[in-house]
């Protein structure tokens, strides 16, 4: 879809060329179709309308800059060349982080008239070839040399979180209710359906799913549209984030199986990629005295809970790339863009933070993820109790990665698989107030009594890793508790001897 449909630039355009001055976000332009200066536009008219919140920015061709009348232009900025590259080519890389744009032509007052409409800046500045830009009265300089102005557009960045931010706006109540799956958010809050359209657009703008834009209709924010969206293609901004569900054969990537990008918004298309993935994964069967039976070779609750995590805790600011589920004969890997914002070795007992805190309360107000801090506890209980390698998370420069095994018996296990295992029982047990010892060991592993030494041999590789350490170092062997690394030097009162 279009950041803006024809018949709304038909009457922009007069609005902003009635403009008293340019501003920030407007840039009026005769015939100069040169690259680089596009380029440094961009930049800076995404900057400045970030700076002074503004849902798009505009450089129009065919208005005149002293008195901004609309006189028409023979520049053709969408069809310029850089070299032999197409200008929109060669622009998206030179820009950092990429933003949206596009060019519009067409007939006002009987001249011709090219928009080009750009989404302004989110998290960061838009730099272009290296640099970024700002507009500063009619001009473009760089924003380096105006430092009180870069401080205040890092702080209206911080403002701003992801989710108030546009997805699509100028939209009349038509459009709004065309483009989110409103029914489903109803469904989810267990509320009835409005009968009429006021009601259901008062619900929706009442959770900032959308919001009323004095005299341009109707707004839809990107947690709305990130959320409900019917088709998240029909947002330019937001496509990138559908997530991506890769099925390969074997352990590798070399051939794909199936590709299955997401459609429908998070809320609303949850259930249905949750049943998606469940029946690509792979099944035990069974043989009992006279049925064969299949069950999960994961556990449901798990893959709900770390595909939930991903979708929520993603780094919304990171361009061109989106949650992705690749799912191997031996594995499942759940990724997602952004580091964790908090210390990875403590995802169990942390005290909860998201990026995006508005979106996760409402996906808790709906059922579809757990409460704060309990997802990833949940996640390591039930591959305990299914007795699976314990779950491996990775960060990389700008991701996080999830991923869980099929059944290994413990001597098909490598060292680390062992060591990791016994960590994350530890800090299990602790968030329970308990201690871990060798009968807890025992039951995580499945292992019988008879063989404690393997038990202990698996604890005590666990203390040289440097994983957990001993509660009370001068207990004797047999009554010896352990607790993971981080909690040895905090105050442990009413932790139990079990």
């Amino acid at each position: 879809m279009d950041l803006h449909s024809r018949e709304q630039l038909l009457h922009l355009v007069p609005q902003l060329a009635a403009l008293p001055t340019e501003t920030g976000w407007v840039e009026f332009k005769t015939n100069n179709a040169d690259p680089a200066t596009i380029g440094k536009n961009i930049s800076a008219l995404a900057n400045s309308a970030a700076l002074e919140g503004q849902p798009f920015a505009y450089q129009i061709w065919g208005v005149r800059d002293d008195d901004h009348k609309i006189v028409g232009t023979i520049a053709d900025p969408a069809r310029a060349k850089h070299g032999n590259e197409d200008i929109a080519n060669w622009l998206t890389t030179q820009l950092e982080p990429q933003t949206h744009f596009e060019f519009s032509t067409l007939e006002i007052f009987k001249v011709r008239v090219v928009v080009l409409t750009i989404v302004p800046a989110a998290y960061q500045p838009v730099q272009f070839q290296g640099k970024a830009y700002i507009r500063v009265g009619s001009y473009t300089k760089p924003l380096s040399k105006h430092q009180e102005t870069e401080r205040r557009l890092w702080r209206a960045f911080e403002r701003q979180p992801f989710e108030s931010g546009t997805a699509l706006d100028r939209l009349g109540e038509d459009d709004v209710l065309r483009l989110l799956d409103y029914t489903s958010y109803f469904e989810l809050l267990g509320s009835s359906l409005p009968d009429n359209r006021a009601g259901i657009l008062e619900g929706l703008q009442n959770d900032d799913l959308i919001s009323k834009m004095a005299g341009t209709g109707w707004r839809i924010t990107n947690m709305g549209a990130i959320l409900f969206a019917k088709h998240l293609d029909d947002f330019p901004s937001l496509k990138r984030k559908a997530m991506r569900v890769v099925q390969f054969k074997g352990s590798n990537r070399i051939e794909v199986l199936k590709d299955q990008p997401g459609i429908r918004g998070y809320a609303s298309g949850f259930e249905g990629l949750i049943s998606y993935i469940n029946g690509v994964l792979p099944v035990n069967e069974v043989m009992g005295q006279a049925l064969r039976t299949t069950t999960p070779m994961y556990p449901e609750l798990a893959v709900r809970e770390l595909v939930a995590n991903a979708l929520i805790h993603q780094d919304f600011s990171i361009t061109g790339t989106g949650p992705m589920i690749s799912i191997f004969e031996d594995r499942i890997e759940i990724t997602n863009a952004g580091r964790p914002l908090v210390d990875i070795h403590r995802l169990i007992d942390a005290v909860p933070r998201s990026r995006n805190e508005k979106l996760a309360s409402i996906m808790r107000r709906m059922g579809v993820c757990e409460e704060q801090g309990s997802g990833w506890d949940k996640v390591v209980f039930q591959i305990e109790y299914y007795q699976l390698p314990a779950p491996l998370a990775r960060t990389g420069d700008n991701d996080m990665s999830v991923t869980m095994f099929t059944p290994r018996t413990l001597t098909m296990m490598d060292a680390e698989d062992k060591t990791r295992a016994v960590y994350l029982h530890a800090c299990l047990r602790y968030t329970e107030q308990k201690k871990t010892n060798n009968a807890s060991i025992r039951e995580r592993f499945g292992i019988p009594e008879k063989n404690k030494a393997t038990a202990s041999r698996l604890l005590r590789d666990a203390v040289d890793a440097g994983l957990i350490a001993p509660y009370d170092a001068e207990a004797g062997t047999k009554v010896m508790r352990y607790v993971p690394f981080w909690a040895v030097a905090e105050t442990r009162p009413g932790l139990a001897d079990v």
